[in-house]
C-alpha cells in the first residue's frame, strides 16, 4: 500500500486501506478504488459534480482510511477540501507528467482509463505531484488572477480606442490616452455616430474597470506591505513592486518543492517571458527551460533576476505564513 508524501516529489510506503483516482469533470466525477484489505474494488460516477455530492459519496465508503489521486484540473479544490474534511489523505496529480507516464495511447482516452491510471500511479508510488497550496494562498491567487482578468479588459478598451482613433486618421496623443486633457479632444473630435458609440463605450466600461480595480490593488498593496516574502523581493530586486510582489508571492511553493533550482530558474524566466510586454513582443526570444541562442541577452537578464529571486523567497520561505 503506497501513499505519496504530502509535499514531495518522491513516494514512500505507507500502510493503508483504501486507494483510489478521481477523474473530475463538470457533471460528474469517475472513482476508482480499491481496498487493498478485503480486495474490494469499485468503479462508477458521482452525479452531480457538487460538493454535496462528494460529501455523501465519501460518508458511504466502507472504510476512512486511505487515499485519493486527483488531477490538477478546475474543479481540484472542492474535492480536495471534502476529502481532507471527510479524514481522507488527498494528492494533486501533475496534468502534463500524469499524462507522460499514460504513454502511447493503444485505446480510447476514457474517464474511467483516467480515475484508473491516478489509481495505479498512487499504488505504485509514481504519482507526479502538484503541490496543494494553503487556503491564504489559494486566496491570493484568485485574486492575483482576478487583478490580471479585470487589467487584461482594460487595455483591450483602450487599445480600441486608438485603433478608432487610426482607423479615421485621427493622431492618437503622445500623453495618457485617458486623462482629462484627451477626454475633453476625444469629446470635441469629430466622429461617425457609430464610432462615437464606441468611443464612448469604451470610457465607461474603463471607468468601471478602474472601479473595480480600486479596493482590489489597495488589497494587494496592503498585503505586500506586511507579508515578509513581499517585503524581501520589494527590497532587494529593482522593478518588482507593491503589484508584481504578491503575483510572485502566489507562487511560493515553486522555492520549497522544486528541489533543482534550475528547474525554478527555468520556471520563473518562463512567467517572465509571458508576463513582461517586452518579452511577449519579442517572437525571437523562445524559452524552453535553458539557455536560447536567441535572445541571449534577455534570457541571461532574466535567468539572473530569478536566481536572486529565488535565493531571497528562500530565505523567507518559512515565515511566508
Amino acid at each position: 500500500m503506497i501513499v505519496l508524501e504530502p509535499h514531495g516529489r518522491s513516494s514512500k510506503e505507507v500502510p493503508v486501506s483504501i486507494v483510489g483516482g478521481l477523474d473530475v469533470h463538470r457533471r460528474q466525477i469517475t472513482f476508482d478504488w480499491v481496498d487493498r484489505a478485503t480486495g474490494q474494488a469499485q468503479r462508477g460516477q458521482v452525479t452531480p459534480a457538487t460538493r454535496d455530492g462528494l460529501g455523501r459519496w465519501l460518508a458511504q465508503l466502507p472504510d476512512h482510511h486511505g487515499a485519493f489521486a486527483v488531477e490538477a484540473c478546475t474543479g481540484w479544490r472542492f474535492v480536495v477540501e471534502e476529502l481532507q474534511a471527510a479524514g481522507w489523505q488527498a494528492y494533486l496529480a501533475e496534468p502534463a507528467e500524469t499524462a507522460t507516464l499514460r504513454g502511447s495511447k493503444r485505446r480510447a482516452k476514457t474517464d474511467r482509463t483516467d480515475a484508473q491510471l491516478l489509481r495505479e500511479l498512487l499504488e505504485q508510488g509514481r504519482l507526479p505531484q502538484a503541490w496543494i497550496p494553503p487556503a491564504h494562498l489559494l486566496e491570493l491567487r484568485v485574486l492575483v488572477r482576478l487583478r490580471k482578468t479585470l487589467v487584461d479588459e482594460r487595455t483591450a478598451f483602450k487599445q480600441r480606442l486608438h485603433a478608432v482613433l487610426f482607423h479615421h486618421g485621427l493622431p492618437c496623443p503622445d500623453h495618457a490616452l485617458l486623462t482629462q486633457a484627451t477626454r475633453g479632444w476625444l469629446e470635441q473630435v469629430a466622429l461617425p455616430a457609430a464610432s462615437r458609440l464606441q468611443v464612448t463605450t469604451a470610457l465607461r466600461q474603463i471607468d468601471q474597470l478602474d472601479l473595480e480595480l480600486d479596493p482590489l490593488e489597495r488589497w494587494l498593496r496592503a498585503f505586500a506591505r506586511r507579508q515578509p516574502g513581499c517585503r524581501a523581493l520589494i527590497a532587494n530586486h529593482y522593478g518588482i513592486g507593491m503589484l508584481i510582489a504578491p503575483t510572485l508571492g502566489r507562487r511560493s511553493n515553486c522555492c520549497r518543492v522544486v528541489a533543482d533550482r534550475h528547474a525554478w530558474i527555468g520556471w520563473a524566466a518562463r512567467k517572465l517571458a509571458r508576463s513582461l510586454p517586452c518579452a511577449c513582443q519579442c517572437r525571437r526570444l523562445r524559452l524552453t527551460g535553458s539557455a536560447s541562442r536567441s535572445g541571449g541577452l534577455a534570457w541571461w537578464s532574466m535567468r539572473r533576476w530569478s536566481s536572486s529571486c529565488c535565493r531571497s523567497w528562500r530565505k523567507v520561505s518559512q515565515v511566508s505564513r
